[in-house]
């Protein structure tokens, strides 16, 4: 769960970036959003929930 929230919070910063520095507009970060939960209810949101729990687990066992 932990790592759903730093996910979302990351995903927030990354947005709210590109609002203020890349001209992305504000309606166009809603459509995004509505997508992600209209993907998130669909038959894919498992699949996509288990990608990137896989993708997160691989990052987390880079040693440096």
């Amino acid at each position: 769960m932990a790592l759903s929230i730093s996910a979302v919070v990351l995903l927030l910063i990354i947005v709210l970036l590109l609002v203020r520095k890349s001209g992305l507009k504000i309606g166009h970060a809603i459509v995004c959003a509505l997508l992600g939960f209209y993907l998130a209810s669909s038959s894919i949101g498992p699949t996509i929930h288990q990608l990137t729990t896989n993708v997160a687990g691989m990052i987390g066992n880079f040693k440096f």
